[in-house]
């Protein structure tokens, strides 16, 4: 779909249309289909379905141990938090567990689903779920269960690394760090002066790589180890720091601390970290305290920053003092962890997981403007989106013209209106360039990117595409 203005909305409130939907369920069983209540109801469940259907050809609602996912991204809100508890109760009072609602649905569609759920249970016949939606012509609506480890989330199966030609410099910096990271998985002691000797690969050298950076922060279809995620997060923390001005030294520490907040992960069970669906209380609580053995790590290796155990403790607390681990009423994290943490949640947004898909890059700038001001700190998720931007370098777009194209130099000015090489079907040859903020005579821009795609299958190599040096952008 063609997008014709500059703005992106912000995604819809998972939370919210659940509770709606459930809702208009109870008021159906309570007054006529055309009550003004009803209506009302119905307005808002079909403006919030229609705004995620523009740019997602499903709306896919899963709840997972409780927990409220949107295409994949938990939903937590501890404000409302009670009601959504007794949506997810009367959901699973229903054997209820999946709501997925295409493109093509009518807003009456969505009352006599809403209906429907009174008498889900009701099937004296035996017939599928599926057909009984269709007899009411409901073809847009589908209704599911998630039982443990359903196959749904084990299908996918995901490599481990980047699988296309890396750029050589990128290439060095994941072998190194998965050689210290290795080391300490190993019962070893971390070494400083490896660490600083990557830090300064990754500073002097691989950020100015065109084609590092476009393979760290378009889609990334692989599910990366911790290595691979740490070397990713420094990156993106390094741009972070650069777009707010943080001078050399101190952005020599935090991209020291970004390599190492997650090292405590090296103590857990790969088995519980690449776990795919939900985790059990036992194993959430040994995800979470990869925080404090991370600090434990690295207050024990001589010759790091201090700073570095302080971001490995605080990277998952949000600006306000909450999240975990817990230390205490008004305890807020370090600016650096701050940091961190929102290139943490980009970083792990655009990676592919068993159990998802991974998130094109302009949905994970938006759940980054949906955590702002609540999870993350939202000056610093300003300063990231415009350092990356929505079409980040790198991007395998399609565009309103139907061509395929690599995003080779980003727009300051008109970020959703980048530079782009356009390339064959098949990806191996460069077309030409074109700029998508150019207008025709009407005031139309003449080319515009209407989706991110995936490239897994035909292999792009970004080291042939993109320029060889320097954060690209345009004027």
């Amino acid at each position: 779909m063609t997008k014709t203005t500059d703005s992106v909305a912000p995604p819809i409130d998972a939370l919210a249309f659940l509770r709606g939907f459930v809702s208009l369920r109870r008021l159906a069983s309570m007054y006529p289909s055309g009550h003004p209540v009803i209506a009302q109801k119905l307005d808002e469940l079909y403006q919030l379905a229609q705004e995620h259907l523009k740019d997602n050809a499903v709306l896919t609602l899963d709840v997972i141990r409780g927990e409220v996912h949107l295409d994949g991204m938990a939903f937590r809100d501890e404000a409302t938090a009670t009601a959504t508890a007794q949506t997810v109760r009367e959901l699973a009072s229903l054997g209820i567990d999946s709501v997925h609602i295409a493109q093509g649905v009518e807003r009456d569609e969505i009352r006599v689903a809403a209906e429907f759920l009174d008498r889900i249970k009701d099937n004296p016949s035996g017939t599928t779920l599926a057909l009984r939606l269709a007899e009411r012509g409901i073809t847009h609506i589908s209704f599911g269960r998630i039982v443990s480890l359903d196959t749904r989330w084990r299908a996918r199966q995901w490599p481990d690394a980047p699988t296309s030609p890396l750029d050589p410099l990128y290439a060095q910096s994941l072998e190194a760090a998965e050689r210290a990271f290795e080391t300490v998985a190993s019962g070893g002691t971390l070494d400083a002066v490896t660490v600083r000797d990557l830090v300064q690969l990754l500073i002097g050298e691989v950020v100015r790589s065109n084609a590092a950076l476009g393979q760290i922060l378009a889609l990334k279809e692989y599910e990366n180890l911790t290595y691979c995620h740490s070397v990713n997060v420094a990156i993106l923390s390094l741009l972070i720091a650069r777009q707010v001005g943080l001078d050399e030294q101190t952005t020599y520490t935090l991209v020291e601390a970004a390599l190492l907040h997650d090292i405590g992960k090296t103590r857990v069970p790969l088995e519980i970290v690449k776990k795919p669906g939900a985790l059990n209380r036992v194993e959430r609580k040994m995800i979470e305290a990869h925080t404090i053995f991370g600090a434990e790590i690295l207050m024990e290796t001589p010759g790091l920053h201090p700073i570095a155990p302080i971001v490995a403790l605080e990277h998952h607390r949000n600006p306000h003092g909450g999240g975990y681990p817990d230390l205490g009423e008004g305890a807020r994290p370090h600016i650096m962890s701050q940091i961190v943490s929102v290139a943490d949640v980009y970083e792990a947004a655009t990676g592919a997981r068993t159990y998802r898909e991974p998130l094109r890059p302009e949905q994970a700038c938006l759940v980054l403007a949906r955590l702002a001001g609540t999870k993350l700190n939202t000056a610093l998720v300003k300063a990231f989106v415009a350092a990356v931007t929505f079409f980040p370098l790198g991007s395998l777009v399609r565009t309103s013209r139907d061509e395929t194209g690599v995003v080779v130099r980003t727009n300051s000015k008109n970020p959703l209106h980048p530079v782009l090489s356009l390339l064959s079907d098949d990806l191996q040859q460069v077309l030409g360039e074109v700029d998508t903020s150019v207008r025709d005579g009407s005031g139309a821009y003449e080319h515009q990117i209407v989706a991110t795609i995936s490239s897994r299958e035909r292999n792009l190599d970004l080291t042939r595409v993109l320029p060889s040096h320097g954060l690209a952008r345009s004027a």
